[in-house]
C-alpha cells in the first residue's frame, strides 16, 4: 500500500504531464526512500520512454515491477494515474459553466510557462546526467529541424539514430577504451 500512496501522492500534486513528474518521482523514489539508484531510475526513465503509453504510468510500473513484481507494478501505475483520472473528471464534468470567466482564463494563461518549466528542468537534468553537451546537442537539434522544417519522417531519424548509435558504440567508443 505504500508504493500505492507514494505514487497517489506524486500524481496528486503533478502538473504538465508525465515529464514534470520525473523530479518529484526522483525526490520520492531515489532520494527520500531509497527503493532504487539514480542510475537505475536513469536506467527506467530510458526505457519507459521507448515504450508505448503514457509516460508516467510507464516508469510507475517499472519501479513498481523492480520493486514488488506485478502487483507492485498495478499499485503504482494506478496511484499515478487516478489523482488524473480523477481531476479530469472533475474538471470536465463543470468545466464548461466556468471557462470563460476572466479569472479562470487568465490562471490557465499563467499555468502554461510553469508546466514548460516544470517539463524544462527534469529535461536538463537528464541531459547533464546523461552525458549530453555542447558537443553532442547538435543530434536532437538536427533532429527536430530536420522533422520540422523539411518534413523528414521521424522514423527515418529514429533508424538513422539506431544504425549510427551502433556504429558508434562498435567502432568508436570501443577503441576510446
Amino acid at each position: 500500500m505504500d508504493l500505492f500512496r507514494t505514487f497517489f501522492k506524486i500524481g496528486l500534486f503533478t502538473l504538465g504531464g508525465g515529464y514534470a513528474m520525473i523530479p518529484l518521482i526522483e525526490a520520492e523514489v531515489v532520494e527520500r526512500r531509497k527503493w532504487i539508484d539514480k542510475q537505475m531510475f536513469t536506467d527506467l526513465i530510458a526505457v519507459a520512454q521507448t515504450c508505448p503509453g503514457v509516460f508516467a504510468v510507464n516508469i510507475s510500473i517499472f519501479i513498481g515491477y523492480k520493486l514488488r513484481g506485478i502487483k507492485g507494478a498495478l499499485l503504482t501505475s494506478l496511484g499515478a494515474a487516478m489523482p488524473s483520472i480523477i481531476i479530469i473528471l472533475a474538471i470536465a464534468m463543470f468545466f464548461q459553466n466556468f471557462q470563460h470567466v476572466p479569472w479562470v482564463e487568465a490562471a490557465f494563461r499563467g499555468i502554461r510557462p510553469a508546466v514548460v518549466a516544470l517539463i524544462a528542468v527534469p529535461t536538463w537534468n537528464l541531459a547533464v546526467r546523461t552525458g549530453i553537451n555542447f558537443m553532442n546537442c547538435w543530434i536532437p537539434i538536427l533532429s527536430a529541424l530536420l522533422i520540422w522544417a523539411l518534413g523528414v519522417n521521424p522514423i527515418y531519424i529514429i533508424l538513422a539514430a539506431g544504425i549510427g548509435g551502433y556504429l558508434y558504440g562498435t567502432f568508436f567508443k570501443s577503441s576510446e577504451s
